[in-house]
Protein backbone atom coordinates (compact mmCIF):
# COMPACT_ATOMS: atom_id res chain seq x y z
CA UNK A 1 0.00 0.00 0.00
CA UNK A 2 2.73 2.62 0.58
CA UNK A 3 4.85 1.93 -2.29
CA UNK A 4 1.23 3.06 -4.16
CA UNK A 5 1.23 6.22 -3.25
CA UNK A 6 2.80 8.25 -6.50
CA UNK A 7 2.48 11.77 -5.53
CA UNK A 8 5.95 13.57 -5.20
CA UNK A 9 7.34 11.08 -7.40
CA UNK A 10 8.98 12.34 -10.75
CA UNK A 11 8.45 9.69 -14.05
CA UNK A 12 11.26 10.30 -16.17
CA UNK A 13 10.24 10.44 -19.63
CA UNK A 14 10.40 12.09 -23.53
CA UNK A 15 7.33 13.71 -23.28
CA UNK A 16 5.59 17.09 -24.59
CA UNK A 17 4.03 17.36 -21.26
CA UNK A 18 7.69 17.00 -19.33
CA UNK A 19 9.34 19.58 -21.71
CA UNK A 20 6.80 22.08 -20.73
CA UNK A 21 7.82 24.76 -18.92
CA UNK A 22 6.62 24.05 -14.98
CA UNK A 23 4.77 27.45 -14.60
CA UNK A 24 2.35 26.14 -17.33
CA UNK A 25 2.00 22.79 -15.62
CA UNK A 26 1.26 24.14 -12.27
CA UNK A 27 -1.10 26.91 -13.65
CA UNK A 28 -2.94 24.18 -15.52
CA UNK A 29 -3.14 22.08 -12.60
CA UNK A 30 -4.97 24.87 -10.87
CA UNK A 31 -6.78 25.03 -14.02
CA UNK A 32 -7.77 21.47 -14.10
CA UNK A 33 -9.45 21.52 -10.35
CA UNK A 34 -11.25 24.64 -10.78
CA UNK A 35 -13.03 23.49 -13.86
CA UNK A 36 -14.11 20.05 -11.57
CA UNK A 37 -15.98 22.31 -9.61
CA UNK A 38 -17.75 23.93 -12.24
CA UNK A 39 -18.93 20.75 -13.72
CA UNK A 40 -22.22 19.21 -12.61
CA UNK A 41 -23.16 16.00 -14.49
CA UNK A 42 -22.32 15.15 -18.75
CA UNK A 43 -19.45 18.18 -17.60
CA UNK A 44 -17.65 15.37 -16.73
CA UNK A 45 -17.30 13.86 -20.04
CA UNK A 46 -15.38 16.94 -20.68
CA UNK A 47 -13.00 16.44 -17.73
CA UNK A 48 -12.46 12.65 -18.32
CA UNK A 49 -11.47 13.69 -22.14
CA UNK A 50 -8.58 16.65 -21.02
CA UNK A 51 -7.31 14.61 -17.98
CA UNK A 52 -7.33 11.25 -20.19
CA UNK A 53 -5.41 13.29 -23.29
CA UNK A 54 -2.64 14.91 -20.79
CA UNK A 55 -2.07 11.31 -19.39
CA UNK A 56 -1.56 9.94 -22.91
CA UNK A 57 1.15 12.63 -23.78
CA UNK A 58 2.49 12.29 -21.01
CA UNK A 59 3.63 8.90 -21.69
CA UNK A 60 3.27 7.62 -17.74
CA UNK A 61 2.01 4.23 -18.19
CA UNK A 62 -1.76 4.61 -16.81
CA UNK A 63 -1.61 1.33 -14.54
CA UNK A 64 1.05 3.48 -12.47
CA UNK A 65 -1.46 6.29 -12.64
CA UNK A 66 -4.31 4.19 -11.43
CA UNK A 67 -1.98 2.86 -8.68
CA UNK A 68 -1.66 6.08 -6.79
CA UNK A 69 -5.38 6.06 -6.35
CA UNK A 70 -5.00 2.85 -3.71
CA UNK A 71 -3.92 4.99 -1.22
CA UNK A 72 -6.88 7.06 -0.55
CA UNK A 73 -9.26 4.22 -1.14
CA UNK A 74 -10.47 4.52 2.62
CA UNK A 75 -11.17 8.46 2.18
CA UNK A 76 -12.62 7.84 -0.97
CA UNK A 77 -15.75 5.15 0.78
CA UNK A 78 -15.74 7.85 4.34
CA UNK A 79 -16.57 10.37 1.59
CA UNK A 80 -18.85 8.16 -0.05
CA UNK A 81 -20.71 7.02 2.78
CA UNK A 82 -21.32 10.28 4.43
CA UNK A 83 -22.61 12.00 1.90
CA UNK A 84 -24.89 8.86 0.99
CA UNK A 85 -26.55 8.66 4.49
CA UNK A 86 -26.53 12.57 5.71
CA UNK A 87 -28.08 14.48 2.16
CA UNK A 88 -31.63 15.29 2.08
CA UNK A 89 -33.94 13.68 -0.68
CA UNK A 90 -35.70 11.05 -1.71
CA UNK A 91 -34.92 7.85 0.34
CA UNK A 92 -33.76 4.53 -1.51
CA UNK A 93 -32.98 2.37 1.07
CA UNK A 94 -33.85 2.66 4.80
CA UNK A 95 -31.75 0.19 7.17
CA UNK A 96 -32.43 0.99 11.03
CA UNK A 97 -31.79 4.71 10.86
CA UNK A 98 -29.61 5.05 7.63
CA UNK A 99 -30.81 6.22 4.99
CA UNK A 100 -29.41 6.30 1.58
CA UNK A 101 -31.19 8.83 -0.80
CA UNK A 102 -31.25 9.79 -4.69
CA UNK A 103 -29.70 12.59 -4.16
CA UNK A 104 -27.02 11.49 -1.63
CA UNK A 105 -25.99 9.06 -4.04
CA UNK A 106 -25.78 11.61 -6.85
CA UNK A 107 -23.81 14.10 -4.67
CA UNK A 108 -21.68 10.73 -3.75
CA UNK A 109 -20.71 10.11 -7.03
CA UNK A 110 -19.93 13.79 -8.29
CA UNK A 111 -17.15 13.60 -4.63
CA UNK A 112 -15.70 10.88 -5.80
CA UNK A 113 -15.13 12.02 -9.39
CA UNK A 114 -13.89 15.19 -8.39
CA UNK A 115 -11.59 13.41 -5.66
CA UNK A 116 -10.00 10.81 -8.17
CA UNK A 117 -9.54 13.23 -10.74
CA UNK A 118 -8.12 15.43 -8.54
CA UNK A 119 -5.15 12.96 -7.08
CA UNK A 120 -4.67 12.22 -10.95
CA UNK A 121 -4.65 15.71 -12.01
CA UNK A 122 -2.07 16.82 -9.52
CA UNK A 123 -0.04 13.98 -9.90
CA UNK A 124 0.44 14.13 -13.64
CA UNK A 125 2.56 17.63 -12.27
CA UNK A 126 4.66 15.80 -9.92
CA UNK A 127 5.41 12.96 -12.01
CA UNK A 128 6.38 15.51 -14.99
CA UNK A 129 8.15 18.00 -13.28
CA UNK A 130 11.24 17.49 -11.10
CA UNK A 131 11.52 18.89 -7.72
CA UNK A 132 14.32 21.70 -8.79
CA UNK A 133 11.44 22.71 -11.55
CA UNK A 134 8.77 23.15 -9.49
CA UNK A 135 10.57 25.52 -6.61
CA UNK A 136 11.92 27.38 -9.82
CA UNK A 137 8.39 27.57 -10.81
CA UNK A 138 6.67 28.27 -7.41
CA UNK A 139 9.38 31.18 -7.51
CA UNK A 140 8.27 32.63 -10.44
CA UNK A 141 5.17 32.67 -9.89
CA UNK A 142 4.83 34.11 -6.52
CA UNK A 143 7.47 36.58 -7.29
CA UNK A 144 4.77 39.49 -6.98
CA UNK A 145 4.18 39.11 -3.36
CA UNK A 146 7.83 40.16 -2.64
CA UNK A 147 6.78 43.25 -3.18
CA UNK A 148 4.89 42.84 0.38
CA UNK A 149 8.25 41.35 1.66
CA UNK A 150 6.86 38.04 1.51
CA UNK A 151 9.68 35.27 1.86
CA UNK A 152 8.73 33.76 -1.72
CA UNK A 153 12.08 31.71 -2.10
CA UNK A 154 11.63 30.25 0.94
CA UNK A 155 8.29 29.22 0.85
CA UNK A 156 9.03 28.05 -3.02
CA UNK A 157 11.73 25.79 -1.55
CA UNK A 158 9.91 24.64 1.79
CA UNK A 159 6.78 23.30 -0.42
CA UNK A 160 9.33 21.45 -2.88
CA UNK A 161 11.39 19.75 -0.07
CA UNK A 162 8.10 18.72 1.49
CA UNK A 163 6.71 17.06 -1.68
CA UNK A 164 10.48 15.50 -2.54
CA UNK A 165 10.38 13.94 1.06
CA UNK A 166 7.15 12.02 0.17
CA UNK A 167 8.86 9.33 -1.42
CA UNK A 168 11.65 8.95 0.27
CA UNK A 169 9.56 9.02 3.65
CA UNK A 170 7.26 6.08 2.25
CA UNK A 171 9.92 4.24 1.03
CA UNK A 172 12.05 4.31 4.34
CA UNK A 173 8.32 3.41 6.04
CA UNK A 174 8.11 0.21 3.71
CA UNK A 175 11.82 -0.53 4.91
CA UNK A 176 10.70 -0.42 8.65
CA UNK A 177 8.10 -2.27 8.18
CA UNK A 178 9.68 -5.19 6.82
CA UNK A 179 12.04 -4.72 8.82
CA UNK A 180 9.71 -5.07 12.38
CA UNK A 181 7.08 -7.89 10.11
CA UNK A 182 10.59 -10.01 10.08
CA UNK A 183 11.02 -9.27 14.17
CA UNK A 184 7.52 -10.42 14.98
CA UNK A 185 5.58 -6.88 14.81
CA UNK A 186 2.17 -7.54 13.79
CA UNK A 187 0.72 -4.42 11.67
CA UNK A 188 -3.28 -5.98 10.84
CA UNK A 189 -4.78 -8.20 13.72
CA UNK A 190 -6.43 -7.09 16.90
CA UNK A 191 -9.19 -4.10 17.17
CA UNK A 192 -8.32 -0.33 16.93
CA UNK A 193 -6.22 -0.07 20.22
CA UNK A 194 -4.10 -2.64 19.69
CA UNK A 195 -3.11 -1.45 15.99
CA UNK A 196 -2.41 2.01 17.55
CA UNK A 197 -0.35 0.61 20.02
CA UNK A 198 1.56 -1.92 17.11
CA UNK A 199 2.00 0.85 14.91
CA UNK A 200 4.21 2.56 17.32
CA UNK A 201 7.86 0.51 16.81
CA UNK A 202 6.87 1.59 12.93
CA UNK A 203 6.56 5.48 14.19
CA UNK A 204 9.45 5.97 16.46
CA UNK A 205 12.10 4.85 14.35
CA UNK A 206 10.67 6.59 11.19
CA UNK A 207 10.61 10.17 13.02
CA UNK A 208 14.03 9.44 14.00
CA UNK A 209 15.08 8.93 10.59
CA UNK A 210 12.95 12.30 9.73
CA UNK A 211 14.78 14.42 11.66
CA UNK A 212 18.38 12.22 10.63
CA UNK A 213 17.29 13.32 7.29
CA UNK A 214 16.27 16.72 7.57
CA UNK A 215 19.71 17.56 9.73
CA UNK A 216 21.43 16.07 7.18
CA UNK A 217 19.79 18.17 4.88
CA UNK A 218 20.47 21.45 6.58
CA UNK A 219 23.93 20.53 6.71
CA UNK A 220 24.40 19.98 3.07
CA UNK A 221 22.42 23.34 2.20
CA UNK A 222 24.82 24.96 4.93
CA UNK A 223 28.41 23.41 3.76
CA UNK A 224 26.88 24.52 -0.41
CA UNK A 225 26.86 28.19 1.30
CA UNK A 226 23.18 28.16 0.60
CA UNK A 227 21.55 31.87 2.11
CA UNK A 228 18.24 32.19 0.50
CA UNK A 229 17.01 33.83 -2.62
CA UNK A 230 18.69 36.97 -2.52
CA UNK A 231 21.00 37.68 -5.43
CA UNK A 232 20.54 33.53 -6.25
CA UNK A 233 21.05 32.44 -9.78
CA UNK A 234 19.21 29.50 -11.86
CA UNK A 235 21.72 27.28 -13.70
CA UNK A 236 18.58 26.65 -16.16
CA UNK A 237 16.57 30.02 -15.94
CA UNK A 238 12.81 29.65 -17.36
CA UNK A 239 11.96 30.92 -20.35
CA UNK A 240 8.92 30.23 -22.23
CA UNK A 241 9.12 28.42 -25.58
CA UNK A 242 6.26 28.45 -28.57
CA UNK A 243 4.91 25.38 -26.90
CA UNK A 244 3.93 26.78 -23.57
CA UNK A 245 1.92 29.48 -25.62
CA UNK A 246 0.25 26.82 -27.22
CA UNK A 247 -0.32 25.16 -24.29
CA UNK A 248 -2.03 28.45 -22.55
CA UNK A 249 -3.91 29.05 -25.32
CA UNK A 250 -5.45 25.21 -24.84
CA UNK A 251 -5.79 25.72 -20.79
CA UNK A 252 -7.82 29.11 -22.24
CA UNK A 253 -9.96 26.98 -24.41
CA UNK A 254 -10.37 24.53 -22.06
CA UNK A 255 -11.57 26.15 -19.15
CA UNK A 256 -14.31 28.92 -21.46
CA UNK A 257 -15.81 25.46 -22.61
CA UNK A 258 -15.50 24.27 -18.73
CA UNK A 259 -17.40 27.64 -17.70
CA UNK A 260 -19.97 27.81 -20.93
CA UNK A 261 -21.06 24.46 -20.07
CA UNK A 262 -21.85 25.06 -16.91
CA UNK A 263 -23.57 28.57 -17.49
CA UNK A 264 -25.36 27.98 -20.74
CA UNK A 265 -25.96 24.52 -21.16
CA UNK A 266 -25.95 23.51 -16.96
CA UNK A 267 -23.65 20.58 -17.02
Amino acid sequence: MIRDITLGQYYPADSVLHRLDPRVKFIGTLVYIVSLFLFKSWGYILGTLFLGAAIWISKVPFKFMVKGLKSILVLLFITLFFNMIFTPGEVLIKLGFISITREGLILAGRMAIRLVYLIMGSSIMTLTTTPNQLTDALERLMKPLAVIHVPVHEISMMMSIALRFIPILLEETDKIMKAQIARGADFETGNLIKKVKNMVPLLVPLFVSAFRRANDLALAMEARCYHGGTGRTQMKPLRYAKQDYVAYGILLVYLGISIAARSLLGW
